[in-house]
This record gives structure tokens, sequence and C-alpha cells, in this order.
């Protein structure tokens, strides 16, 4: 595992445009998705893996075979090759910074400033070689760290036959940056006691709770009239809508909150005088405090109807993931060796909750328990995103050494 092999098989990843589409109805969501599968299909055989399969709908799986005698459960690492909507992934360009020196670094694409004055969790890497972007798209290290930490891991774990494993199970996925990563993950087919996302940031990272989940589009009716004729006539739709976003707290907004805090997220607004469509997620780790979210939503909608006397507002919330938490508890065991592999390899254990979701937390309610490990990368879906190579070793030693306990375990 080292530098040269991370950086290249990472960077060979990044450069496969593989942005999801939420307007979509396909599995994928985008075609361009296909090249980066095809790429990590043809991998996986020719490194020697077993069982290499990809389905129609581009999830990869794949097996590493046990090299013990004894039963040993089997376990999988997981993780997504596609890119978020939010930025643009097109044209990647990384920049390579060795021996980072603990100052600013020009994103020379632009006229960005990657700070550490402004993103104080660069400090922890002086000294390392951190990969970047240039300042105009993002880099996709959610979740291609993660790829290349999986893909490393089995290659050395084939390569170092001496090293005792039990079966492990790889899989990769597609869409999991809108919401579908695991809708059509075939549980039973991949056929793993549990498994590990490889999907979090910074080092050290273990997360078995996140958010409840849904989103909501809350649509305003207006009526459209000459505005030189309006008076008594004209109904604004887009006024309805601000005294909407105008009765939410404006304290329970992402920017607001931290650690188990939920939020009201609008992300996106259509507006004209006749229609206007606000675009909101709502987040919470605790169930009660998620359903009564979606509550205070269906309030406001009535009471506004109620005071227009007519229907001006309709919303539809759907429900999206929920909290793994109460799925992998009962199996703590699973949290426990990933930490415990952590330790082994002196990296402290950061144990919080997700401030968002991963496949591992629509996978733990399909069968597969799954906590987040670390994959290294900070500043997720935005140009100031980077990764330090050294996280992205530390989480293929993690890999190989949860691989080592679980074989050796009685």
């Amino acid at each position: 595992m080292t530098h040269q092999e991370i950086t290249e098989r990472f960077i060979s990843y990044i450069t496969i445009d593989t942005e999801s589409d939420p307007a979509s109805d396909t599995t994928p969501s985008t075609e361009k998705q296909w090249d980066l599968a095809r790429k990590l299909y043809q991998e996986l055989i020719d490194m020697g893996m077993s069982d290499v399969s990809i389905d129609d709908h581009a999830y990869i799986m794949a097996t590493l075979p046990s090299n013990v005698s004894h039963d040993v459960p089997v376990i999988g690492f997981i993780s997504h090759f596609d890119s978020t909507p939010d930025f643009t992934g097109k044209n990647i360009k990384p920049q390579i910074i060795k021996n980072y020196d603990g100052g600013d670094i020009p994103l020379k694409g632009s006229d960005l400033i990657l700070s550490p004055d402004y993103f104080e969790d660069l400090k922890q890497y002086k000294g390392q070689t951190i990969i970047t972007t240039d300042g105009t798209t993002l880099l996709a290290a959610d979740d291609k760290a993660g790829i290349t930490e999986i893909m490393t891991a089995v290659k050395h774990l084939i390569d170092n036959p001496q090293i005792k494993h039990g079966a492990i199970k790889v899989g990769f996925t597609p869409d999991e940056e809108i919401g579908r990563g695991a809708h059509k993950f075939d549980v039973e087919k991949f056929d793993a006691d549990w498994a590990y996302t490889m999907d979090g940031s910074q080092i050290g990272e273990l997360e078995y709770e996140n958010f409840n989940a849904a989103g909501a589009v809350v649509t305003f009716h207006g009526k459209i009239v000459h505005p030189g004729y309006a008076k008594g006539k004209m109904v604004n739709s887009m006024y309805i809508a601000t005294e909407f976003v105008d009765s939410l707290p404006r304290l329970e907004t992402p920017e607001h909150t931290e650690g188990y805090q939920g939020f009201f997220h609008l992300h996106n607004m259509k507006g004209a005088v006749e229609k206007t469509e606000l675009h909101y997620i709502i987040r919470d780790h605790d169930k009660n405090h998620f359903d009564a979210r979606k509550e205070v939503l269906y309030k406001l909608v009535a009471d506004m109807n109620a005071q227009y006397e007519r229907e001006v507002v309709s919303i539809e919330i759907k429900d999206q993931y929920f909290n793994m938490k109460e799925k992998v508890e009962p199996v703590m065991h699973i949290v426990n060796i990933a930490e415990q592999a952590m330790k082994d390899l002196d990296i402290e254990p950061l144990i919080k909750p997700i401030r968002g979701g991963t496949d591992g937390s629509q996978l733990s309610y399909m069968g597969l328990p799954c906590p987040n490990i670390f994959a290294g990368g900070h500043n997720f879906h935005g140009p100031y995103e980077y990764v330090p190579v050294e996280s992205m070793i530390a989480a293929s030693k993690v890999i190989v050494r949860i691989a080592e306990l679980v074989a050796i375990a009685r």
C-alpha cells in the first residue's frame, strides 16, 4: 500500500465523471456511471476476485474467498461510485500537494484558496500528501476514496496470502448521492453476515447512527393577471411561499445545527406568480422529533390554507431513509471490531453520529447491518474538497485489520 499505488488508483477513478441525476428514473440515473462501473468490474476480474458480477443496474459484487479452515463470519465492504449533482464532477483536475506545509493552498484553476484559517481540519495533515481540486470541480473523494481503499485492501490480501481472513464480499453501488444507492442492492445475493460502508470523512470516523430523512415538495398556487389591472385579482404565489419559509424556525437549519440536532433545509426553489415550488429535506436523529418535524410542515400548510380560505398550498412528503442505530445496536460487536482495528493501527476512533446518510442506513433495514468507516475526505460536494493520501492508506489498513480480527475471533 504505497503512496503511488493509492494516488494512481484514486486519480484513475475520479477522472471518470459519474455524476448522478435526481430527475432521472433509471438505475443508474446517468449513463456515464457505467464507465466507472465497467472499469471496476474488469479490475476485480483482473486482480483475481471470485464471483465477480455486474447486473443490469450497474451494481457490482465480488468475493475474496476465505483462506482459513474454520468457520468465519462473511463480511462485506461497500462504496458508491456516483458523485453528487450538487457541484460538477466533469473534467476533474486534481492537485497533489506533497509534504503539505500547513499553509494556504491556492486552487489554481480558480481564484479560490483552501485555507486552514477557514478549514481547520487541514492543520492535522501538515507534512502529509494532500489531493485537492483545482477549484473548478469537486474531487469526488465521496466516495471514490472508499472504492480506492477497498480495491487496494483486497489486492493487498490477494498478494499477501499469509494474512488470514474469512470470505470477504465487495459491493459497489450507483446513485447513493441521490438517495437510491441501496434501492436495488441484492442483499441475499451479497450473502454477508454484516458489512461496512467506506463512506465517512476524516480519519478515525466510525459511525452507526445517522439521520432519519425525508424530502418535501411544497407547492404554492397563485393567480396571474396583467399587473396593470391586478388589484384584488392577482395572487402572487412567491409571496405566499415567502410567508411559509419565514414561518419555519430560522435556527433549525443546517448552518445553525450540529451533533444530534435536526433541521429543515430549503435546498431548491422555483417560482413565478402562478406557481412556486420549495424543495425541503427534513432531518433528525430522533424518530419522534423526525415525525414532529413532518407534522410541523403539514400543520403550517393547513394553517395557511385556512388563512387564505382556499387551497393556496399543497405538500408531498416522502421518507428517504431511517436511523440505522436501531438495527446495529443489537449487533454492536461489529462496531467494536472496527473500533479495535483502528486502535491496533494507532488510529484514534471518532465514534459519532452521521449528519447525513449512507447506503448502510438503508442496507441495515434490508437485513445487512452496515456501520460506516472513514474514507478520509473533507469538504464533500464542492470545490474545496480534499483527501490526504495517508488517510486513504490508513483506511485500507483498517479493512485488512478488520478481516484479520474476524478470522481470529472465536
